[in-house]
């Protein structure tokens, strides 16, 4: 995909080379404290699906806001770029390679659009950051790590990304392309979309208040709408696509779904634990998204997805 490269300006924190840590007791840091105790119930098969399914996009975002994100955001130490400073912060943060550019252009044109479809629909539309670590870091939701993949944190409205994890995506599911990458950014887009309209305060009303089985339903959708918003942005750069995109994007899509996931992971498929959707659904909603353009077609809560 050709995209421009990034404004200087985006709000980029980045976290790498700092040691990050496990403080903050977030979400993150209660699910692995959890994980001794997953194991001695499950065996070691228990704690490879909690973390297949924690790796798939969006994971740590929705369990932090699910149990309120630990109280007050952690405090990190990053180099943030504030709008109007000349953007040395981001454009520091965004040439450490090429990974690194490469989610910095996507955020930044994700950002761009979804600012652009807010106006017209006379919305106000507040950005979010995009905050890169290495191998462990900090977040309002607690302790990010790698093994998480990237995910939304809506306390402190962050994207939070190891670029480690595109090379995963190439070579261990199988998802190779500047288009898997950019899908990557833009679902989790997605995720700080339907916070700020307030969807996912909405799903998580719904996971309090009901069993196991129906919380992880409203997950379900809550993903799929991801992709589809993920495709809309994919829509509104229509004249920037390449030969191929479109099956990167699909490629990615089919790869990250809870079935295929669990089938690889235990060679069993269990419905009613899906948190994100089966490979499937995440393909023809990340495609409705492409197709239509319009965040209107990706109501994912009104009838059968």
């Amino acid at each position: 995909m050709r995209l421009d490269d990034f404004d200087p300006n985006i709000n980029v924190g980045d976290q790498r080379g700092q040691g990050g840590g496990f403080g903050g007791g977030g979400g993150g840091g209660l699910l692995f404290g959890l994980l001794p105790l997953i194991g001695s119930r499950f065996g070691c098969g228990g704690i490879v699906v909690v973390l297949l399914l924690m790796a798939v996009f969006g994971g740590l975002g929705n369990l932090g806001s699910l149990i309120g994100g630990g109280g007050s955001p952690s405090t990190q130490v990053t180099r943030s770029a504030p709008a109007g400073q000349g953007g040395t912060a981001a454009q520091q943060a965004c040439t450490v390679d090429a990974e690194s550019r490469a989610a910095c252009n996507a955020f930044s044109s994700a950002q761009k659009t979804w600012a652009a479809i807010f106006a017209q629909s006379g919305q106000r539309f507040q950005a979010p950051s995009l905050q890169f670590y290495g191998g462990s870091g900090r977040s309002g939701c607690g302790a990010a790590q790698a093994a998480m993949g990237p995910f939304y944190c809506p306390t402190d409205q962050g994207i939070y990304l190891d670029t480690s994890f595109f090379n995963e995506l190439a070579n261990r599911f199988g998802a190779k392309g500047d288009f898997a990458q950019d899908y990557v950014i833009a679902h989790e887009f997605g995720h700080h979309i339907q916070n700020l309209l307030g969807t996912s305060d909405q799903v998580q009303r719904v996971q309090r208040s009901s069993s196991e089985r129906e919380g992880n339903a409203a997950s379900v959708r809550l993903e799929l709408q991801a992709d589809c918003y993920a495709g809309v942005w994919a829509a509104a750069n229509r004249d920037r696509l390449e030969p191929g995109d479109v099956e990167e994007g699909m490629t990615a899509a089919q790869a990250i779904g809870d079935d295929t996931l669990q089938r690889e992971s235990s060679g069993r498929v269990m419905p009613d634990s899906f948190t994100h959707g089966t490979s499937a659904q995440r393909m023809a909603w990340l495609r409705r998204g492409m197709e239509s353009g319009d965040p209107a077609q990706c109501d994912t809560f009104s009838g059968a997805i």
